[in-house]
């Protein structure tokens, strides 16, 4: 982690900070290779990368239904509340953005609309290894489920047992997961881009992942999300905001990954030095330590005028957003994933219960994509009614802009209708 005025930063720590996808060209080898082989292998190759990767032996591939149910009745009762309060929020707050069919008549004889339909088969990562992620089961598998989709698979890693984390179990079955498959990585990926003899292809992938799986959705060739991972928290905070908090929520973020990015941009260096020392109060009594030590080495607290601080943070299209500012900027926010505006809004609301989704664009992303929502889980097609009286109103500009394109076929379709 440096501190630095954002005018100080030479052009090289610019690109630095703000290159996050960089780490996607160093792993595009193997994931090329283990994706051509789950292609060509099927659930053998599944097999030898669980037992090569995730240390794990696995027979069964998908997780029964009575694994299912045994993981759920394991969890304490207390955590299946929370996970259903976490699930209803999530559901609502999709359910209130989910589109909707609709037509118009926007001129007599002619009505127009959208049909909106939900996509047949949707396949969620859910990541594991460093950690398990239930809550990233939720919130893939609701959303498309509210949407509409017939059928949503999980794939998630098996500990070194062979066996799925029963609170993922448990998540999957409360957000509705159909199926759910004890893969990981980039072999999970392969399997539900392309279908092997006990996973099913689907029509998209979506979910977080390491820069392996992300990497894996891009080149996959299957309708995908976006590229989401590893995390990242950028904070915007002036001297009305709490080092305690900020410190905080950067080394919640550093706990993901160590490729976790965490970034402060402040107008005030009185609050930059506070933020500092606060986080080397709290790496003492961290736990996951040695993760989070890693994670900091991508961070850094910036200095400069709170223009200059939104300036950045616009260029940066961060995953997560925070403000912190006795100013409302929020209007002034053109990139970013999901942004979190107050000093009691952590990143963590929106991670486990706030309702909002928690899987992101990352490393930039956030400037053409939007985070996880009931679109990514449907097709919009243009819908089109029209009657003598409404084609007539038309007819001559359809015929005379296909003409000058020297389409005349397309004007006399047009042209015998008006006889």
């Amino acid at each position: 982690m440096f501190t630095k005025p954002i005018s100080g930063l030479s052009v090289s720590e610019t690109a630095s900070i703000l290159n996050r996808s960089a780490g996607l060209d160093d792993v595009r080898e193997i994931v090329s290779s283990i994706l051509k082989d789950i292609k060509q292998n099927g659930d053998d190759a599944l097999r030898r990368y669980t037992l090569q990767f995730d240390r794990a032996t696995i027979r069964e591939i998908e997780v029964q239904r009575s694994e299912i149910e045994s993981a759920r009745k394991s969890v304490d009762s207390k955590l299946i509340s929370h996970l259903e309060k976490a699930a209803a929020n999530i559901k609502a707050f999709h359910e209130a953005q989910a589109a909707k069919s609709w037509i118009k008549e926007f001129a007599p004889g002619l009505k127009l609309g959208q049909r909106v339909t939900p996509l047949e088969s949707v396949g969620a990562y859910v990541p594991g290894g460093r950690a398990s992620y239930p809550s990233t089961a939720l919130m893939t598998a609701i959303p498309a489920k509210v949407a509409g989709v017939d059928e949503v698979i999980i794939c998630t890693p098996p500990g070194g047992d062979g066996k799925v984390n029963p609170l993922t179990l448990a998540a999957a079955d409360i957000a509705g997961a159909d199926r759910v498959f004890r893969i990981g990585g980039v072999q999970a990926i392969a399997a539900m881009a392309y279908g092997t003899e006990t996973v099913p292809a689907v029509d998209k992938i979506v979910g977080p992942g390491n820069v392996y799986v992300t990497a894996a959705k891009m080149m996959c060739g299957t309708a995908i999300d976006f590229p989401a991972g590893p995390s990242e928290v950028l904070i915007i905070a002036d001297d009305s905001a709490n080092a305690l908090f900020i410190a905080s929520d950067m080394i919640a973020q550093a706990e993901h990954d160590p490729s976790a990015v965490s970034v402060l941009v402040t107008p005030s260096v009185e609050l930059a030095a506070q933020v500092t020392l606060e986080i080397d109060r709290q790496l003492g009594t961290a736990k996951r330590s040695d993760i989070i030590k890693s994670s900091l080495e991508n961070a850094a607290i910036l200095t400069g005028s709170l223009d200059e601080c939104i300036d950045f943070s616009n260029r940066f299209a961060p995953e997560h957003l925070e403000i912190m500012t006795a100013e409302d900027i929020l209007g002034r926010i053109k990139h970013a994933g999901s942004i979190f505006v107050g000093n009691y809004a952590p990143v963590s609301a929106g991670d486990y219960a706030s309702g909002t989704n928690h899987v992101l664009p990352t490393a930039g992303y956030g400037r053409m994509y939007s985070g996880l929502n009931t679109d990514h889980f449907v097709t919009k097609s243009s819908v089109q009614v029209i009657g003598k009286e409404g084609l007539d109103g038309i007819s001559d500009t359809i015929i005379a802009l296909a003409e000058a394109e020297g389409l005349h076929a397309h004007a006399n379709a047009v042209r015998v209708r008006k006889k």
